[in-house]
């Protein structure tokens, strides 16, 4: 009788890097608040590649799936777990965005060094062959290095190819799939175990409908990523990955998509989710992202809160026209912003909006004019803002590279945080001081409480929410000093994981400033949840919160345009409102039909 043939094991070591803070230090939480994306794709195809066989039918693939945001890599060990068993691995450094690349690359070097072959791929690899001529230096000397790079997207069969080059040893320097985006429909689930899973805030997870974008943002990556011809997974797609995920017990996801509004499936997605919470009690809840004209598109606003959409990110980066245009955002129109936002208010959504400081224009004075106008005039909850920064892939980065303008060499301050480039009309020191006061200004207690009054006068609605996130958002800024979006819960910090280049400090002086750090945090976190939870029980308890009422609450209709400094303030803003008023004058003329009516009413998102 013949023996059974022997089987061998192919590791797959898949890492998600953070990158450094200012002191050098990997941004590590114990949870982390938001999942990534790149790592459940990587997995779902790494899976299927293994249900596959595609490394032939004796060999078994082991994947191992680490997000550095919220797990700690620790290279050394992972290297002698690899060595005691024997195994053949390939290590994938995934999803690597600009700021993350060096991180990604001191990652790489130890085991380069013990022998194991190293795949890196991610934005910054992809936007830099997509939009420069050479290969930039940084790249060029990590495949001196030995690591290869991975360019494009991993879909119909090219993480295939990758394997089995590693698996026969002949792992190609460069693998360019940027002329050859592939089709979504059909492919492999994006999905995580439940280990995994585990570490992010709330058990959430993530993945895609759709890829690419129409519009043409010069800040922006995606687009020179991703395409300009968008990609759609199909509904029974959706559906795939809401039932994998929920057998895991995971019924919370944000989905990926830059803007969903624009996803030409959205109502077939949107049905189908209300299906499965109909017919099979498979309720999900979701955050998407959105642009600024989504409340034109008839019932999507409607449909999204219905099938389980609670928070909504807005691209809103301005509300001065006139850097709208600059950045070739002209899709947004800020005589569109109050309509938007309060048809998402009134729904019971959270809104979430993303705001760009340090265009050619901006003035330490313009820009904190807008976060007052903004506070008074938009019933906005959280404003997420980011310094305009020439991200490698996009166009600005390309205008500026080809110039021969300054920009940081130091790719760890990509992370739309820190400045990298010299402002036309403030010096380095005032634009970073802009930056923080805009925090700070926005995020005041009075402000946090209004937000907090403007949902609590919605019935359903718990006015301590907006309250919590903020609340966050702030102690992430003042205390933790890095981004908000970078956050997580419990912050770990090694001495040993310090950045390459910078000296290893000695035990007794890192750990006695780290104790100093955290009290001060500490103390921060105390001062600021208390603050949070006054002010949220303050308005819960206000019998008379259903009756509040503002400026930003009120109907667009009853308030003259021209009685708003968010168009008076700026000559682009008196601009787009006569151009505004003309277009309502040419709709008059035109009879409009009825909406058709839905079945069902808004309710109210679960607190």
């Amino acid at each position: 009788m013949n023996a059974a043939p022997e089987r061998s094991t192919f590791e797959l070591i898949l890492i998600k890097p953070t990158h450094y803070d200012d002191d050098g230090y990997p941004i590590t939480w114990l949870r982390s608040h938001i999942p990534s994306n790149s790592l459940a794709a990587l997995y779902g195809l790494a899976d299927d590649c293994r249900r596959r066989q595609v490394l032939g039918p004796g060999v078994d693939i082991v994947t191992w799936p680490f997000d550095e945001t919220n797990t700690r890599i620790r290279p050394g060990r992972i290297i002698a777990d690899l060595e005691r068993r024997r195994a053949k691995a390939l290590i994938c450094l995934v999803g690597v965005q600009t700021n993350q690349f060096p991180r990604a690359v001191d990652l790489a070097r130890p085991f380069i060094e013990a022998g194991f072959p190293v795949a890196l791929g991610g934005f910054h690899v992809s936007g830099c062959l997509s939009m420069l001529p050479v290969v930039p230096p940084e790249i060029q000397d990590a495949m001196d290095m030995g690591i290869s790079m991975f360019a494009g997207e991993a879909e119909e069969g090219r993480l295939d190819a990758v394997l089995q080059d590693a698996w026969n040893g002949t792992l190609k320097p460069l693998y360019n799939y940027m002329d050859d985006l592939p089709g979504l429909e059909g492919t492999p689930t994006p999905s995580l175990p439940p280990a995994a899973l585990a570490r992010n805030e709330g058990g959430m997870s993530s993945f895609d409908l759709g890829r690419g974008c129409p519009f043409q943002c010069s800040f922006c990556t995606i687009i020179n990523v991703q395409g300009r011809k968008s990609r759609f997974r199909s509904a029974d797609d959706l559906e795939a990955i809401i039932r994998e995920n929920y057998r895991q017990g995971i019924t919370a996801f944000f989905i990926s998509d830059d803007n969903m509004a624009r996803n030409k499936h959205w109502e077939a997605f949107f049905d189908r989710l209300i299906e499965l919470k109909e017919n099979e009690g498979i309720a999900v809840a979701l955050i998407i992202q959105v642009d600024t004209q989504c409340h034109r598109i008839a019932n999507f606003i409607h449909k999204a809160r219905w099938a389980g959409v609670y928070r909504v990110f807005i691209g809103l980066e301005n509300v001065n026209p006139d850097n709208l245009l600059a950045a070739k955002k002209r899709q947004n129109k800020i005589t569109d912003y109050r309509r938007m936002l309060q048809a998402w208010h009134a729904s019971g959504a959270s809104t979430w909006a993303g705001y760009i400081l340090g265009f050619p224009g901006d003035t330490r004075q313009s820009i904190l004019r807008d976060m007052e106008i903004i506070k008074q005039e938009l019933p906005l909850d959280i404003l997420e803002l980011f310094i305009l920064t020439p991200l490698p892939g996009s166009e600005d980065h390309q205008t500026l590279w080809k110039q021969g303008v300054w920009m940081d060499p130091d790719l760890n301050k990509y992370d739309v945080h820190h400045r990298v480039v010299h402002h036309p009309r403030m010096s380095d020191a005032e634009l970073e001081q802009t930056y923080r006061d805009a925090w700070r200004a926005y995020y005041t207690p009075e402000h946090i409480e209004t937000v907090a009054r403007r949902h609590g006068s919605i019935p359903g609605r718990n006015p301590v929410e907006p309250v919590r996130f903020m609340t966050m958002f702030k102690i992430m800024f003042e205390a933790e000093g890095i981004h908000p979006l970078e956050g997580g819960i419990l912050r770990l910090k090694y001495r040993r994981d310090r950045r390459s280049g910078l000296k290893l400090e000695p035990s007794g002086v890192f750990h006695g400033r780290l104790a100093v750090e955290t009290c001060r945090k500490l103390a921060i976190y105390a001062r600021l949840a208390w603050q949070g939870w006054r002010i949220g029980r303050k308005v819960r308890n206000d019998p008379q919160r259903h009756a509040y009422t503002d400026l930003a609450l009120s109907p667009v209709i009853d308030v003259e345009m021209d009685q708003l400094a968010l168009f008076a303030s700026t000559a682009g803003g008196g601009a787009a409102v006569v151009k505004k008023r003309g277009e309502d004058l040419a709709r008059a003329r035109i009879a409009a039909g009825t909406p058709k009516s839905l079945p069902r009413p808004i309710v109210a998102a679960a607190e």
